[in-house]
């Protein structure tokens, strides 16, 4: 089998992590993928999925565990992309009796076939741990100037095209005319809109708006959904992408009920108590990830991107938002306000969150569907929540923050704990290098005894941490677990015995 071996890809991808350098990790992929154009549209889109940190198969059936003992390398490079996707495709296709043995028997296959960096490479990859910088718009810049094709062109086509690889694939093998091809669909899905940040409302209605109408989304606490219709056949993708529509029976209901015959739909699933309220979002979470199918999930739409011939996903916010109304009837909407006015967001942002919703998004009235960015036309605006906890282990980072303590272990005071501290969660966002370095000296110091990977320090140092929500958890003795946290800042100016409380988190959860 003939093609790109698998050692120079591993190599580019190297380089491409050791600079931190925009147009350098640019001008390295591009070069990469001139170099695999010689190889067809195969070696190409796998140049591209590769440099994106991805695969093409979205499961494998392979997790850390499998992959914590491999094989001794092999001295010298042989494996091409295609035999290493083909052995993943293999993989994949693994089920049912005597599929574990298997799988084990394929891995070790594979990963004996390869040297020391690209067993190190691949498994990176397979646990989701490259770390190379290569985002998406790094990666389609590189794609414009390997094809030598307007980068509007590429941006324009990644919109309707979820992996990188076809875009790839089709730039350089037939320019501008290829990428022309990609368009809207009904069941090709796209990337989700994604939506920036601000501290508050007002901020939040000025960024987007600056003194004109903008449109108030209430911010639901369920799982992103991307439905696609075609008459009675229904697609339901999640956020990145999967097809559950086979778990979600009332979902399908519902979208097979509107009145349209083909139908893409942008909106949040989720489950609503008796009281009417949403229920935590680790209850929808739970349910939807059944195969078993989800009862008492309900969908809440909030965008329009295709209504029978017409492909909505270039027209402005307002266009849109009208032909959805027309689309889905309102117990199925997102609850919207259009204002001008800060004090009537601000109100509609209270009213939300009093209801048990997450806060809201502002929307730019005459921004087109963003698919697969973040930017300011959408703000999303929560209310921020803090607490003080005490940092009780540490563990060794991996990829990027390889030779660093990274990930912390959280504690709130609990006085009838033995150790007087409960653990809540973990987390490694928020922290800069800078952070990275600083704590690893600090709980060196602070180091009692080592499990594994796992430093366990003396429970002195307090963190300020910001997070989204309390859930309820069986994973952590205290029964509950922080949502999305995140590092704000060291408190040097607090002592351990002035953390908050267990108590405290389960207020935080109850209100």
């Amino acid at each position: 089998m003939s093609g790109m071996l698998l050692a120079r890809l591993v190599d580019v991808s190297g380089q491409v992590a050791a600079t931190s350098k925009r147009l350098a990790k640019r001008d390295l992929i591009a070069g990469l993928l001139r170099e695999a154009a010689p190889g067809g549209e195969d070696d190409l889109d796998l140049v591209a999925t590769y440099l994106s940190g991805t695969l093409r198969q979205r499961r494998t059936g392979v997790g850390h565990r499998s992959l914590g003992s491999l094989p001794p390398p092999a001295q010298e490079p042989s494996v091409t992309l295609a035999e290493v996707d083909a052995a993943l495709e293999r993989l994949a296709a693994l089920a049912g009796a005597g599929s574990a043995t298997s799988r084990r028997d394929a891995v070790a296959d594979l990963f004996g076939r390869l040297t020391l960096p690209e067993q190190e490479w691949l498994r990176a990859v397979m646990t989701g741990n490259v770390r190379q910088g290569a985002l998406d718009s790094v990666m389609l810049d590189a794609i414009a100037q390997a094809a030598e094709v307007p980068v509007a062109d590429v941006r324009r086509a990644a919109m309707f095209s979820a992996p990188t690889g076809p875009l790839a694939a089709a730039a350089l093998t037939r320019g501008s005319a290829g990428l022309a091809d990609f368009s809207m669909l009904v069941g090709r899905p796209v990337r989700p809109m994604l939506a920036g940040a601000a501290p508050d409302v007002a901020e939040g209605v000025d960024k987007v708006g600056a003194g004109t109408a903008v449109a108030v989304d209430t911010k639901l606490d369920g799982i992103r959904i991307q439905v696609h219709k075609h008459g009675d056949e229904i697609a339901v993708f999640t956020r990145s992408l999967d097809e559950i529509g086979e778990r979600l029976p009332e979902v399908l209901d519902v979208v097979r009920s509107l009145p349209a015959h083909d139908l893409v739909l942008d909106g949040e699933a989720l489950a609503i108590g008796p009281d009417g309220r949403p229920r935590p979002f680790q209850e929808t979470a739970s349910t939807t990830a059944t195969r078993s199918g989800a009862a008492g999930i309900t969908p809440y739409f909030f965008d329009v991107l295709l209504h029978e011939g017409d492909s909505l996903i270039e027209s402005p916010t307002h266009e849109r938002l009208a032909r959805l109304d027309s689309v889905v009837p309102e117990p199925h909407r997102v609850s919207r306000l259009v204002t001008d006015s800060a004090e009537e967001a601000q109100r509609f942002f209270d009213d939300a969150v009093a209801a048990g919703q997450e806060g809201v998004i502002v929307k730019r009235l005459d921004a087109p569907y963003d698919a697969g960015r973040r930017g300011s036309a959408w703000v999303k605006v929560k209310p921020r929540h803090t607490l003080d906890l005490v940092v009780l282990a540490v563990e060794w980072g991996s990829g990027r923050r390889q030779g660093w303590l990274s990930n912390i272990h959280l504690g709130a005071r609990d006085e009838t704990s033995e150790t007087g501290f409960v653990m809540l969660g973990k987390t490694f966002k928020g922290m800069t290098d800078e952070i990275l370095a600083w704590q690893t000296e600090r709980f060196l110091a602070l180091e009692t005894h080592r499990d594994g990977h796992v430093v366990h320090v003396r429970p002195e140092q307090v963190v300020e941490i910001a997070f989204d929500g309390v859930q309820r958890s069986t994973r952590y003795p205290g029964g509950v677990a922080l949502r999305f946290a995140r590092v704000l800042r060291y408190r040097q100016d607090k002592m351990a015995h002035e953390a908050d409380t267990l108590a405290r988190v389960r207020e935080l959860g109850a209100s």
